[in-house]
């Protein structure tokens, strides 16, 4: 897979999506994460997984135990990756905000990716903000990918118009 435009070279401190695998990889980060939605902190954890994969920015995926009792909801629809497995949506909710079909997890996660068990991604796009050790994030374009784009990610990314054939 070869992007269109040269990759950005990253700075220190900063990786490149462009390292990252195929097959994509699962990690645990200590980063401290915040959602917020509905003008209320629905998440605020230390507890998270990370799936980096080529030309995508980082999507992190957090126990469902840190979201609020009643904020997740099931969602019509599905997908499938071919890495991950199947996928169930859920609409999230704070306050009188919805968010329908704005979260996703796999109820089954294929062999390799056990760590995303119990664990659930949002669109940062559909949030009022996520943030990564204190840093708002910027939601990767595209309506079908959910990274979430920081100062210490750099691209090009895909998802942007003209990059579906990445």
């Amino acid at each position: 897979m070869r992007p269109p435009v040269r990759p950005v070279v990253p700075g220190p401190g900063q990786e490149s999506v462009w390292d990252y695998p195929r097959p994509p990889r699962v990690e645990a980060t200590t980063d401290r994460i915040r959602i917020r939605f509905g003008g209320e902190t629905i998440v605020d954890t230390t507890d998270a997984v990370r799936v980096l994969e080529t030309s995508h920015p980082p999507v992190y995926y957090l126990p469902r135990s840190a979201f609020p009792g009643g904020s997740l909801v099931p969602a019509p629809g599905s997908s499938f990756c071919e890495f991950k497995g199947a996928a169930k949506y859920l609409t999230v909710l704070a306050g009188s905000a919805q968010a329908e079909s704005a979260g996703w997890y796999y109820p089954n996660p294929s062999p390799g990716y056990e760590l995303l068990a119990d664990r659930v991604a949002v669109y940062p796009s559909a949030m009022d903000s996520c943030e990564v050790a204190g840093e708002i994030v910027t939601p990767q374009d595209g309506d079908f990918y959910g990274g979430w784009i920081t100062s210490k990610v750099v691209g090009p990314f895909k998802g942007e118009t003209g990059t579906s054939g990445w």
